[in-house]
């Protein structure tokens, strides 16, 4: 374990198994935590490699790799620069969620890859993204051919919804910012996490209660609005991933999760990306919302069916019956 790389369990979210901890060196030399998370006591089917979204952290995700340790699966994951456990990129402002540019975070996946994955975990490869980690991986999927087998995306950044403000009108806004030298402003004010009543993410208040815990308990793990300048960067890459050109590139197969009631990336803006996308297949998980891995069972269950179908050697390693037997529609 590298001095000062820790997870921050709770009562009710514990570590879930076997683990070795530390930091590599992203970008510019950045320290961003990772995990890996290790089969001991069955045959080992390959690596999720997993890829969160912004505002998370890998304590967030220990229900879901407590879950692909069961099917034999090892997990490898890591804390995007800025956020979590991570170093963060504006010492005055540490909840502001910023980025220099957005090839920054591709840069820190593919060092990832080369100096934690590729060395440490077990072949096959398999790239699940939530988001914002969806964006990324779809603006380097046309260079993962040949290293990741098969790639899933649940609910990929690549519209912005949920705003007083239009995307156009919130790109320009940024831009502006950026171009002004305000770019480490937010557009909007810190509110604070939206109680349960109101919020855009899921549900099921067990897992919203939970997430909430481990802000409370480890605020630090937690962001506050975006920068200016992250907006800037995300959406021009939202709409260099939306080009027919750059998906025509892209040969990895790839399953795209799309909950119906996704406030944030709204479901159409999915059902478009996959119609000029040939080597995706999208799942429409209706009625789910945004986070769909953290919604309530009755859609959570169907995201899960639909991983363990795609990904080869799930059904051989262990799954319950139910997701033994289920098929992608």
């Amino acid at each position: 374990m590298t001095p000062d790389a820790l997870l921050y369990p709770t009562p009710d979210n514990p570590v879930p198994g076997p683990h070795t901890l530390g930091f590599f060196q992203g970008v510019d030399g950045r320290r961003l935590r990772y995990a890996i998370f290790r089969v001991e006591d069955q045959p080992v089917q390959g690596t999720v490699i997993l890829l969160h979204g912004r505002n998370e952290s890998i304590e967030k995700y220990f229900e879901l790799i407590g879950g692909f340790l069961k099917r034999g699966l090892w997990v490898a994951t890591f804390d995007w620069r800025g956020q979590a456990g991570s170093d963060r990129l504006l010492a005055r402002l540490p909840r502001r969620g910023h980025v220099r540019r957005f090839s920054d975070y591709e840069a820190d996946f593919e060092a990832f890859l080369d100096q934690v994955v590729l060395p440490d975990t077990r072949l096959p490869f398999f790239l699940l993204a939530h988001s914002m980690g969806g964006l990324v991986a779809l603006s380097q999927a046309p260079k993962l051919s040949g290293r990741i087998d098969r790639m899933v995306l649940s609910a990929p950044f690549v519209a912005l919804g949920g705003q007083s403000l239009s995307e156009e009108r919130v790109a320009m806004l940024a831009r502006l910012a950026s171009l002004s030298g305000f770019g480490r402003f937010a557009l909007t004010r810190d509110r604070g996490p939206l109680p349960f009543p109101i919020n855009l993410l899921t549900s099921d208040a067990a897992r919203f209660a939970r997430a909430e815990r481990i802000a409370q308990a480890h605020p630090h793990l937690v962001l506050g609005p975006p920068s200016a300048r992250w907006l800037h960067e995300t959406l021009r890459t939202m709409r260099r991933v939306r080009r027919q050109e750059h998906l025509t590139r892209i040969t990895v197969p790839t399953l795209i999760l799309a909950p119906t009631r996704d406030p944030l990336v709204p479901y159409h803006a999915q059902e478009e990306l996959a119609a000029h996308f040939r080597a995706a297949r999208l799942i429409p998980i209706a009625g789910a919302r945004h986070e769909v891995l953290h919604e309530a069972d009755r859609y959570r269950d169907q995201a899960l069916a639909a991983i363990a179908a795609f990904l080869p050697g799930s059904v051989e390693s262990g799954l319950p019956q139910q997701m033994e037997e289920a098929t992608i529609v």
